[in-house]
């Protein structure tokens, strides 16, 4: 027979989940307060296990700094590896670095390279984050949370739920085997329409990734429409 909590004990399971609740709140209203003002910006991904000195850790340092020096701060997961460097490459131009930590059993530690830095313990609330102030989303070669990531922007897209902001994938020789699988099995099976793989660009200079962005929006500005702004609200 399933036992009955008491009175007692209810009621302190109430209270706990209420609390849990409130600092669920405070890590939202503590990422509006620090991030409203920072658009346009650009969330970086990629992988925590890579090392300062190695090709991909430079070429985002390069990508970010020069991002930076245009005028877009830049986002990102505030740990090692591709996080530190796209901090890093930003901390060192003209934009803010910001870095949006969560705290990981493994892996995660913050980098210096942060002028604004935010600490999440929930994922959800972070990944939030990362949509909601986003003016573009550039994937560098990472693993699963790299993946996360990319299905979480590409669906809010798809979903007209967000709104349309570049998604650009660096690194072909990485990514262009899962575009072919996308493109043979989602699409080949109907699982999602031809111009759903229009959203995802494979750029792998610098120079042409800051070009992409300025492209997307040189008819309509960076400043989110009013209709943009109310899907926002949901996200």
């Amino acid at each position: 027979m399933r036992s009955i909590p008491s009175p007692e004990r209810s009621t302190s399971l109430k209270a706990r989940e209420s609390w849990h609740i409130f600092g669920i709140i405070s890590e939202f209203v503590e990422a509006t307060e620090k991030l409203a003002e920072i658009r346009p910006a650009v969330s970086i991904f990629g992988s925590a296990r890579i090392r300062a000195g190695h090709p991909l850790y430079d070429k985002t340092v390069t990508i970010s700094r020069m991002l930076s020096d245009c005028g877009f701060a830049v986002l990102s997961g505030g740990g090692p590896g591709i996080m530190e460097a796209a901090n890093k490459g930003a901390y060192e131009g003209k934009a803010p670095s910001v870095g949006l930590n969560i705290q990981l059993p493994m892996e995660q530690s913050g980098n210096e390279f942060q002028n604004i830095s935010i600490t999440f313990r929930h994922f959800f609330a972070r990944k939030v984050a990362f949509a909601k102030y986003a003016t573009a989303f550039i994937g560098m070669p990472g693993g699963f949370g790299t993946l996360d990531e990319l299905a979480e922007v590409l669906t809010l897209i798809q979903t007209r739920m967000g709104r349309q902001i570049p998604v650009i994938l660096v690194e072909s020789d990485f990514w262009k085997g899962l575009i072919a699988w996308m493109r043979k099995s989602m699409l080949g099976h109907g699982m999602i329409s031809p111009e759903d793989l229009d959203l995802i660009q494979l750029i792998d200079d610098p120079a042409k990734i800051v070009d992409a962005i300025f492209d997307f929006y040189q008819t309509r500005g960076f400043v989110p429409t009013q209709q943009e702004r109310e899907k926002m609200l949901y996200l």
